[in-house]
């Protein structure tokens, strides 16, 4: 102690007072427990049951259960509560559980920062064999500690939800209903946020007040934790400040999306589809508790992304190469005599009938079309229903022809009574 006297004094002289502060912390005398040699057992926790202590001890959770592919949303945690306030020193093992009794400035300065609550839940990883904490209550408190593994369906949740943001992207990129809720939800988070980036483009360049700002942003953080934290009470028992709060940044964000309008130009859009899969993706890892699991799961759903069309066009391919490989062509059944004039009386009926239509549509310009007949009486008469054919024309045909066309045409046309009036000329 004397040599710590002697460098108090030279500090001294220095006048800087935080090297004061941090020389007495160093030369300070370290815990009782480690001068006296006796060192506090240790509680070895089992799932399900309940451990009721008071004043200062230390716990150890030993996972005896090797994680696999079922215990992706398993979740082990060790639940501590208590009428009055208490401190949780959270290590890896009994090693870092030992340090913990003795007086360092890094641990003092850490247990400044670490809250004080009568209720809190500490989270052990799956794949830790083992997880080791102390608790610290106020004087000699009486609280309750009991470990659990569930299956924990808020992290389902998460899973869920990044799951249906990464399939979803393209489209929620694209709506308007998205981009307001989700400037007015990023406006509610980040306000504190924006507050200090909005004072820090007021503050002149090389000034000291950024030294204020990079403390703001951490400040910002710590304030934005601790209220997530604390979401139920400032809920139930300051509800009408929160609802405040809410409707006041949300006026204000919903401006600011009003002002610029949703996304239009298509690089934008595709910026924010990435970034929403992306964020989609990062929901994915953060939902499942088994790392090789999410990994595949990650990959997959990538490959189910980009390799749509090239594996939509692969099976497109095979299915033709196997089409031609065992699929032989029937060979083409012939028309028929009757058939064939059947077919041909048919479409032969209906083209004359289109072109009827058209005769008698607005677009058909009648003049027009009467200047460049020689026998306009008869185009005339064929718009009104009469046969297209003459019957002199007929019997030409069916001269060049056969008489069984003759005799068809004349049924399908009915011109047999025009020829009974013609034979006798």
């Amino acid at each position: 102690m004397a040599g710590c006297m002697k460098m108090l004094n030279g500090c001294v002289s220095t006048g800087t007072k935080l090297l004061l502060f941090t020389v007495l912390l160093i030369c300070a005398p370290r815990s009782s427990h480690q001068s006296t040699g006796n060192t506090p057992p240790i509680t070895d926790l089992e799932d399900g049951k309940e451990y009721v202590m008071s004043g200062s001890n230390r716990f150890c959770y030993r996972n005896s259960v090797v994680p696999t592919w079922r215990q992706t949303w398993t979740r082990i945690q060790v639940k501590v509560w208590s009428s009055n306030v208490f401190k949780v020193d959270t290590v890896e093992g009994e090693e870092e559980l030992q340090d913990l009794e003795r007086f360092t400035f890094w641990s003092w300065f850490q247990s400044l920062l670490r809250e004080r609550h009568n209720e809190t839940t500490v989270n052990i990883n799956l794949f830790s064999k083992k997880t080791c904490f102390k608790i610290d209550p106020t004087g000699n408190a009486k609280y309750t500690v009991k470990p659990f593994r569930k299956f924990d369906i808020y992290l389902f949740l998460v899973f869920f939800s990044g799951a249906l943001l990464f399939v979803f992207a393209d489209s929620l990129s694209r709506s308007p209903a998205f981009f307001y809720s989700a400037g007015m939800s990023t406006g509610m988070v980040a306000s504190l946020i924006i507050l200090v980036f909005i004072l820090a483009r007021f503050m002149p360049k090389k000034s000291p007040f950024y030294l204020v700002v990079v403390g703001g942003w951490s400040f910002c953080l710590y304030t934005i934790q601790l209220v997530f934290r604390n979401l139920k009470v400032i809920l139930q028992e300051h509800w009408h400040m929160a609802l405040g709060y809410v409707t006041v940044v949300g006026f204000i964000s919903f401006a600011v999306c009003y002002r610029y309008g949703p996304l239009v130009d298509e690089k934008s859009i595709n910026i924010l589809s990435w970034t929403l899969q992306l964020f989609g993706l990062l929901l994915i890892y953060l939902g499942m508790q088994i790392q090789q699991v999410a990994f595949a799961v990650i990959v997959a759903a990538l490959f189910s992304k980009n390799l749509e069309y090239p594996v939509s066009l692969a099976v497109a391919a095979w299915r033709k190469m196997m089409r031609q490989i065992y699929w032989k062509p029937l060979p083409r059944r012939l028309l028929t005599e009757e058939e064939y004039q059947k077919e041909g009386e048919e479409e032969t009926c209906r083209a004359l009938d289109e072109l009827r239509k058209y005769c008698t549509s607005p677009e058909f310009s009648p003049w027009r079309a009467v200047s460049r007949l020689q026998s306009p009486k008869r185009f005339a008469d064929f718009i009104e229903g009469s046969p297209h054919l003459m019957p002199n024309e007929v019997s030409v045909h069916a001269q060049e022809y056969d008489l069984a066309g003759t005799l068809f045409e004349d049924e399908s046309f009915g011109t047999d009574d025009e020829e009974e009036d013609v034979k006798p000329e």
